[in-house]
């Protein structure tokens, strides 16, 4: 079993993955730096996580 996201790390994602969504693509290292670019985050924890979803969602995303 995988680690849970809450709520507001979901939302956060969810908005940027819409908004931007051709900046980001496959490789976690590319997606951290945009997230740093895109959004301003209190630790590196939160930018980690965020960036993980969003790789998983555009892997996703291009499976199907």
């Amino acid at each position: 079993m995988g680690r849970i996201k809450t709520t507001p790390i979901k939302r956060r994602t969810l908005a940027l993955f819409k908004k931007y969504h051709d900046s980001f693509g496959n490789e976690f290292n590319d997606n951290k730096k945009h997230v740093d670019v895109f959004v301003e985050t209190h630790s590196k924890k939160v930018r980690n996580v965020i960036a993980g979803y969003i790789t998983r969602l555009t892997r996703k995303s291009s499976k199907g």
